[in-house]
């Protein structure tokens, strides 16, 4: 009884409470709405039905740019890595998605503007909600937005708009492709991570350079406190199109110089290092980004982007923020002639930890 009481009460008129508002003497009138004025669709029935093919045609149109830009993925590869090979396959398959989705907005917007009821309403608010006359206003609306829209009578459009739309996902999905593994028989662990991660151009006996400038280093001219940007001698001799990027990108190190007795190291790696100079990967081991940031005084590594901190007196030890592992560290030497020089290879994978590390 409560609720059926509770119902009736909800159906009576309802009556704002007048608030802090002030009464006026002249209030403003209200103009009402304009008088409607029909579209030429309305009143041309050729013209009608020239809008109409008009919209199905942009949604086979956007059709057409999704199946475009699923073939570009195929015809304009970028296994190769020459530069103008990806930029043909970005250039082609952006304008297959440009295409696709442009012509389902103007599409769209033609539809609405041209096709759908064009009558103006105005609707009031109910002060409240959850009534059985409410839940079935809902799905009257419902009923008479296919009605109005043509949705459901329209069958040229309904089709083409739902084939578009669904064509219009596959791009995305067929770009997931590029993340997958590829090998070949040139390259066999092109797709490998652990293997492209585990290798780097650091090899004994290769010098250590500046970067960019790529002139070696002497050990004499570290000072302490100092930090190096490092690279390996005969990576600048790549080029771009001899994956000079990608041999960077894992074999950059930051070289340091502290005094000898300020360094925890373990019987291990007691030879990694020179008379207090240590290397340690840049790379983060966190998302990647590159840790260049060196505090003097406390002898910390800073990654920019996420504030991870490693402790270079202790093995590059994470002390604070995402990252799950050290830096790794590359053993260095010096030759004869007083160069820095690098003992082996990283003797772990550089990089963010990924579920195939070991």
């Amino acid at each position: 009884m409560a609720h059926d009481d509770d119902t009736q009460a909800l159906d009576r008129a309802y009556q704002p409470s007048p608030g802090l508002g002030v009464a006026v003497s002249d209030p403003a009138v209200n103009p009402g709405l304009p008088p409607h004025r029909q579209r030429m669709t309305d009143k041309d029935p050729k013209i009608e039905r020239t809008a109409a093919r008009t919209v199905y045609t942009l949604f086979y149109l956007s059709l057409a740019g999704s199946i475009w830009a699923v073939a570009a993925y195929m015809l304009f590869p970028i296994e190769s890595g020459a530069l103008i090979d990806v930029r043909y396959n970005n250039m082609f398959i952006g304008l297959g998605i440009a295409l696709a989705l442009l012509s389902i907005g103007i599409g769209a917007i033609h539809w609405s503007k041209s096709l759908m009821s064009d009558k103006e309403f105005v609707e009031y608010r109910h002060p409240t909600r959850g009534r059985d006359s409410t839940r079935e206003a809902a799905v009257q609306a419902f009923a008479d937005a296919n009605e109005e829209s043509g949705f459901g009578r329209r069958v040229m459009i309904r089709n083409s708009l739902i084939a578009a739309v669904v064509a219009s996902i596959v791009p995305g999905v067929t770009l997931f492709r590029g993340l997958a593994p590829f090998n070949t028989e040139e390259d066999p662990i092109a797709g490998d991570p652990v293997a492209l991660l585990q290798h780097t151009m650091w090899k004994k006996g290769t010098r250590l350079v500046h970067d960019p400038a790529g002139t070696p280093i002497r050990a004499a001219d570290i000072t302490i406190g100092s930090a190096v940007h490092v690279i390996p001698e005969g990576l600048n001799e790549l080029g771009h199109e001899g994956g000079l990027l990608e041999e960077k990108a894992k074999a950059i190190v930051l070289l340091m110089r502290l005094r000898p007795e300020q360094l925890v190291e373990s019987e291990e790696r007691k030879t990694w290092s020179y008379d207090g100079i240590v290397a340690y990967s840049k790379v983060c081991t966190h998302v990647g980004c590159p840790v260049a940031l060196y505090e003097q005084q406390t002898h910390h590594l800073l990654c920019p982007c996420h504030q991870s901190q490693f402790d270079v007196t202790d093995h590059a030890k994470v002390i604070f923020g995402p990252a799950s592992r050290p830096l790794p560290q590359l053993p260095i030497a010096v030759d004869d002639e007083g160069y820095l020089i690098a003992q082996s290879d990283f003797h772990e994978p550089v990089g963010p930890s990924f579920w195939e590390r070991h």
